[in-house]
Order: C-alpha cells, then structure tokens, then sequence
C-alpha cells in the first residue's frame, strides 16, 4: 500500500460561522464521512450496509481531535484516513485532514464491533478483519 485512502470534502459557506471558519461540530462530521468512505472504497459497503444487511454495527467509543489550522471553504478539505489498529472486537482509525497541504486537524477514533439487532459486542467478521490487517499502518507522528 502506497498511503492512506484520501476523502476529499467541498466545504461550503454554509459549513462556516461569522469568524468565516468552519463551524467547530463540523470537523468531528467530516472525519466520520471520511472514515465512512474508507469503508465504502475499501470494503464496498458504508455504514449504512453495514448495519442494515451484514447485521454488524461499529458505534463509536472514542473520539479524540486536534486542531491545527482553520479549515474554509477556500480550499477542498483532503481527509487522508487509515486504520491504525484492530483489536479483538474494536477497530481505531486515524484522520488527517489538509486544505492547501496544510494540516487543519487530526483525530483518532475508535469503533466497537457489535451485533446489530442485540447491540451485544462481538469480533469483526473474518472478511473483514483480513480486508483490515492489509490496511493497517501507524500514525506517523511529527
């Protein structure tokens, strides 16, 4: 694997508040939509599949960011996103997020594997956690 999957993000006017930067509750939103689109480019299937035909939910348990640079509608946003570990029942994502090369914010999120109609942890499927061994890389700290 060459590097993360990029999502990239058209932030609009509307994402902004009166200081002309992006609303703060923004940034978490599109760091799931980034990870929701490594799963769609990577496994076929969001979210939204995931639960409703696989049966396999994975809410969130943790959610930890950093801001670094305002993010405008200036630029596209660039969220490169990548799993960094996969436990027996849990999987952690890293997301980075750039406009102009600039780093505006990074995060790091982690899921729990769970039966969706019993909401009862469980591990990942077997596709899927061979799908995410390929994938996994540390973050690389600056």
């Amino acid at each position: 694997m060459t590097g993360p999957y990029v999502h990239e993000i058209r932030v609009t006017w509307g994402d902004c508040d009166p200081a002309k930067i992006v609303y703060t509750a923004r940034l978490p939103w599109f760091a799931l939509d980034a990870i929701n689109a490594w799963w769609e480019d990577t496994l076929g299937e969001g979210w939204f599949q995931l639960e409703l035909d696989r049966k396999v939910g994975t809410p969130f348990v943790r959610m930890a960011m950093d801001f670094r640079s305002p993010v405008t509608p200036r630029h596209r946003l660039r969220c490169a996103v990548w799993p960094t570990r996969l436990g027996t029942t849990s999987i952690s994502f890293r997301v980075e997020g750039r406009q102009n090369d600039v780093l505006c914010f990074t995060g790091d999120f982690t899921c729990v594997f769970i039966l969706a109609e019993q909401f009862r942890k469980t591990e990942p499927p077997a596709d899927i956690r061979a799908l995410v061994e390929q994938h996994l890389r540390p973050v690389d700290e600056e």
